[in-house]
């Protein structure tokens, strides 16, 4: 398989609170845990690694109630604050075998909030997979808008 993408989608979502405090909740560990992860699971502050810099790297794992663990990670490409963050999912560069994207996040100031504006795209997936990955995403924006609000 080879690093091209093969399957991508954006999302649009509006926030009723500051660009900087939207931001933050992507940014900070103890922030991030509280709605990174579909709603059956937890996502403990402590298995929370974000090193937001180019090139640092990022690490989240969600637990189920029967002790299920999920590990996502990647790496960040470009960090502007508040305004955006480029980071990956695994390593689209040399993905092997295995799916792996890139995320870009915009966030601009709207007269009642932020509008955040993401775009994934993957390498090695399917159609079918990305459809899933945004579904996902939905659901983590819900809580996002929870903790911010």
């Amino acid at each position: 398989m080879s690093n091209t993408p093969t399957a991508q989608y954006e999302l649009d979502r509006d926030f009723d609170a500051p660009r900087e405090d939207v931001y933050q909740a992507w940014t900070d560990p103890e922030r991030f845990a509280r709605w990174f992860g579909p709603r059956a699971y937890a996502t403990p502050a402590d298995r929370v690694r974000l090193d937001v810099r180019p090139g640092g790297r990022w690490e989240a794992t969600v637990v189920s109630g029967d002790g299920f663990e999920a590990t996502l990670e990647g790496a960040y490409r470009e960090v502007r604050a508040p305004e955006r963050l480029v980071f990956t999912t695994g390593d689209p560069d040399n993905p092997g075998d295995g799916p792996a994207s890139v995320v870009t996040i915009e966030f601009a100031t709207t007269g009642t909030g932020t509008h955040m504006r993401f775009h994934q795209y993957g390498v090695n997936t399917t159609q079918e997979h990305a459809e899933g990955a945004r579904t996902g995403w939905i659901e983590f924006f819900d809580r996002l808008a929870e903790e911010v609000a």
